[in-house]
């Protein structure tokens, strides 16, 4: 299904009624668009199972619908996180059918078609990325779009140039798009339009997505993290009710912060960033852009390096101290999360 986790169907979705299906959640990791990395981080998988769970279940009971039916345990029944004895990897899932926009190549442009997605379609993930910001720390990629002006402070809602861990007085919402070859920010008026939501739609969404950063927030905060920023996906179910789908409140969908140090992807993000292979990186997705060449992997000229094996350690340990604590339920053998925490600090003080 993806770089990072898999799907087995059990029952497909049809065009009116929902299927089944499992995530299969690995230790591989992705960062920005590449796709699988050289490494596999133990009790990755299982830890973003379990926060993704934990996150589901507390929505669920503040009556927000979500497709999560539950984790899968030794037996392999479907249960709730609490009846879990041990890390599971596997969680259970409502499916809905995922439509592609139509791709073509117009003046060395590439343009997406989204005309099937329409005010009546049911059951079908909606093809955005909907993202909220609680602050902008180092790293936030609206500091490069507003460099680059590609966005505009009014449209942040900002009547200031922001600096790099600049708390906001209330969230920014922020929408991408998600079935292209590479994500790509937009504005709300794109976004309803190529998702063809209402008026009244488009209200939820914003609606739903507070209430996803309200949960996550609180969530981290048994950590003692802050949730400086994060992504949910959304579908419509077989009534086109909103429901959210895919995972979330995990550190690959969030940005988490432990007293100002990043405790997420970013992590490896801030690693590869270091190296050549990310300036080549760079180099092949302007290019693709340039060229209206939709695979602009092809276009770069070197491979990911491995991860230092030390900081392997480290970024394994991090993902199972996060879902220990942010959970309350220990189920990982893995360090607390504040000395994790000084071990990296320890680690980047020695590469300094």
């Amino acid at each position: 299904m993806g770089s990072v986790k898999d799907l087995q169907v059990t029952k497909k979705p049809t065009k009116t009624a929902m299927g089944v299906g499992r995530f299969l959640f690995s230790d591989r990791y992705s960062v920005f668009d590449w796709g699988e990395m050289p490494d596999h981080i133990e009790g990755k998988g299982a830890a973003l199972c379990l926060m993704g769970a934990y996150c589901f279940e507390q929505l669920e009971k503040i009556g927000v619908k979500t497709h999560y039916r539950g984790l899968v345990d030794a037996s392999g029944k479907a249960v709730k996180l609490a009846k879990l004895k041990q890390p599971s990897s596997v969680m259970e899932v409502a499916l809905v059918n995922v439509y592609k926009p139509k791709t073509s190549v117009a003046n060395g442009k590439i343009q997406h078609d989204y005309s099937g997605y329409t005010p009546t379609l049911k059951n079908c993930l909606i093809p955005l990325e909907i993202i909220y910001r609680n602050g902008l720390p180092e790293g936030s990629s609206v500091f490069k779009r507003l460099a680059q002006g590609k966005i505009a402070l009014k449209d942040l809602g900002l009547d200031h140039q922001p600096k790099p861990g600049e708390n906001l007085a209330k969230p920014i919402f922020d929408v991408s798009t998600k079935l292209e070859e590479t994500d790509r920010y937009i504005t709300w008026d794109e976004a309803q339009k190529i998702a063809g939501l209402t008026n009244s739609e488009l209200d939820d969404v914003k609606s739903v997505l507070l209430k996803a950063d309200e949960t996550i927030t609180k969530a981290a905060s048994n950590a003692g993290l802050k949730n400086e920023d994060g992504k949910i996906e959304l579908a419509f179910d077989d009534k086109r009710k909103l429901m959210i789908v895919d995972v979330l409140g995990t550190l690959d969908e969030c940005r988490f912060t432990f007293n100002g140090v990043h405790v997420s992807k970013e992590v490896a993000r801030q690693f590869y960033k270091n190296t050549s292979w990310y300036a080549d990186l760079e180099q092949a997705k302007k290019d693709g852009e340039a060229k209206g060449i939709q695979n602009w992997k092809a276009l770069c000229k070197s491979q990911p390096p491995k991860l230092d094996p030390k900081l392997k350690t480290i970024i394994s340990e991090m993902y199972m101290a996060a879902a220990n604590e942010m959970t309350s339920h220990r189920l990982f053998d893995a360090p607390k999360l504040a000395k994790v925490i000084k071990a990296y600090m320890e680690y980047m003080g020695e590469r300094a």
